[in-house]
């Protein structure tokens, strides 16, 4: 999802308060990519790409400065730890996460509106 000033949303206009929402929502953890997996440090446990699942995810562009680009997967493991995972976009993204994300089978894009 691209955010840009008409979009209805407000907490959508900035990686911040896009964060900022989805943990209100319950996605506290945040996550990181390592070498063996998703992991999770406040459950001291690493998932595999079938253990998780991205119920949502938000692509954000740098309005005067392409370097701000930034992508925010908010996901759910399957013993139900909800939290996030953020993520550079473009030249500068990361390896490890790009891989890591290929490799999620379930991955969703979950539709929008002022009522939800």
């Amino acid at each position: 999802m691209i955010v840009n000033e008409n979009n209805p949303q407000p907490y959508m206009k900035s990686l911040v308060t896009c964060l900022n929402k989805v943990v209100e929502e319950g996605y506290t953890e945040d996550f990181t990519v390592t070498e063996e997996g998703l992991h999770s440090a406040a459950h001291d446990r690493i998932y595999t790409p079938a253990e998780v699942e991205v119920v949502n995810f938000f692509r954000f562009e740098g309005t005067s400065n392409p370097d701000d680009e930034a992508v925010l997967y908010v996901m759910e493991t399957i013993d139900g730890v909800k939290g996030t995972l953020t993520d550079a976009y473009g030249i500068y993204m990361s390896g490890d996460v790009s891989a890591f994300m290929r490799d999620v089978e379930q991955f969703h894009k979950k539709k929008t509106n002022e009522s939800s």
